[in-house]
């Protein structure tokens, strides 16, 4: 069962989400936020495996109760996964730097939200390829100087190659494609690159992609 909390300050959006996702039978909804300081409450005394984060909300906004989430080491196994009214959204970017694993825009289609949050809990990034290339591309320059962590010294040739390609928003499969390799190889690669560079998520790992200079904000595929 994937236990789920929604934050939003709209009750009526809450109200929608809730009739979509308890009609499932996998997916239970173990609470309901209207700001960010309920949420992080609500996610540390029931330890959900998604929050469904809205930015925008009253006393912490949605992108401080993320990085509350994040930093948590006993939350380790919570997904955070935005919610914006559009896929452009600057905060969005910071919310993936910070620890989000994806995001989606509120007018998604039920079936996409549906599979998002079964990806998510499953451990996948909620990322649309070509949304997230325009987003990283248009707010990766803005959010820090390009800088080479120290981490990336540890990555290995094929490393580097397959974090330049995940920050192209390229799946392991296409990965694999490219690489003349089978997917699970370009599974284990993007695998160890998380582990190396410390990276919570796939999401992570696209923001430095972008922000360690390996893609620079524009790349296409």
């Amino acid at each position: 069962m994937i236990r789920v909390v929604l934050a939003d300050d709209q009750a009526l959006l809450r109200a929608g989400l809730r009739a979509l996702l308890d009609a499932e039978d996998d997916i239970e909804i173990v609470g309901e936020a209207a700001n960010g300081r309920e949420a992080v409450a609500l996610v540390r005394s029931n330890h959900p495996h998604v929050v469904l984060m809205d930015i925008r909300m009253p006393d912490i906004d949605g992108l401080e109760a993320t990085r509350r989430i994040a930093a948590d080491p006993e939350l380790e196994a919570t997904r955070v996964i935005i919610l914006t009214t559009f896929d452009l959204d600057e905060y969005v970017f910071e919310a993936l730097r910070i620890g989000a694993s994806g995001f989606l825009v509120k007018d998604t289609a039920p079936t996409a939200l549906l599979a998002g949050v079964r990806a998510v809990a499953d451990g996948e990034a909620l990322l649309s390829p070509g949304v997230t290339r325009r987003l990283i591309a248009e707010f990766a320059s803005k959010s820090r100087p390009t800088r080479e962590p120290a981490q990336l010294q540890l990555l290995t040739d094929r490393e580097r190659e397959v974090v330049s390609l995940v920050g192209e928003g390229l799946s392991n499969d296409e990965i694999a494609e490219r690489l003349v390799v089978s997917p699970a190889t370009a599974k284990t690669h993007v695998s160890r690159a998380m582990i190396k560079l410390h990276a919570r998520d796939r999401a992570q790992l696209v923001v430095m992609a972008y922000e360690s200079g390996l893609v620079r904000p524009g790349w296409t595929s």
